[in-house]
């Protein structure tokens, strides 16, 4: 499975008021594994960045005047992401910016959701940590991810730390395949080696105690059913 962990920097918050795109940056993960490959690219918005948004990012109006422009880099940035799962922190604000300059560019590029399904980690975090601040700079904390070299917002650097973030949010998702044969990116196959035990497994019994234990609570919990409880039957017929 190939996923793209996407970030972007703009001249101020607002796409309504005519806001554009002058960073975006990608880091591509396979198998949710950095690859070490990315995408990254400044942008000429072709207007003054708002003070609030240089002081985040450090950007400057004349740093930018001999950048692209979105519709030079439109069709390389396409390719890059086509078909992937793209992985954005407030994914609302990023994909909107985006829509807006594929719409300059030309109403035949759609719309981003129409080319990759989007992951937002914002909405992630909030569900898994309600009520607590899930900012990226909060979930580095939260999760030991080193974001040490973050002085300013930078569209490369931030989308680093968000794979390593996303990585260590859903660590309990990975899939593990014992023995499958699969193909690598250069479509040459490969197998998974099976997990071989060294020795065999101690299997650890249940004391008498125990068991007389468990015998009487199983007693009590048959009384306040009003007979045979469930897991008497569970009991009996294994």
């Amino acid at each position: 499975m190939r996923q793209i962990v996407l970030d972007t920097e703009t001249t101020g918050l607002e796409v309504r008021q005519g806001h554009r795109l002058i960073e975006i940056a990608c880091v591509e993960l396979i198998e949710r594994r950095p690859t070490g490959r990315h995408y990254q690219t400044y942008l000429n918005p072709d207007r003054a960045i708002d003070e609030g948004a240089r002081e985040v990012t450090g950007i400057e109006d004349e740093f930018l005047l001999d950048k692209p422009h979105f519709e030079d880099i439109v069709e390389e940035f396409l390719a890059f992401i086509d078909g992937t799962e793209l992985i954005i922190h407030n994914a609302t604000f990023d994909v909107g910016f985006l829509d807006a300059e594929l719409a300059r560019a030309g109403a035949h590029y759609g719309r981003i959701r129409d080319r990759c399904p989007v992951l937002d980690t914002l909405a992630m975090a909030r569900e898994r940590y309600p009520g607590q601040r899930n900012s990226l700079d909060a979930l580095c904390k939260r999760l030991g991810v080193d974001n040490s070299a973050r002085g300013l917002h930078g569209g490369l650097i931030d989308a680093q730390l968000l794979a390593d973030v996303y990585l260590a949010m859903t660590s309990g998702q990975v899939v593990l395949d014992l023995g499958f044969e699969g193909a690598n990116e250069t479509g040459e196959r490969s197998v998974v080696t099976p997990l071989v035990l060294a020795r065999r497994p101690r299997v650890l019994r249940a004391s008498q105690d125990e068991l007389d234990a468990h015998g009487k609570r199983l007693d009590a919990l048959d009384k306040s059913a009003g007979g045979q409880s469930v897991w008497r039957r569970v009991e009996v017929e294994g």
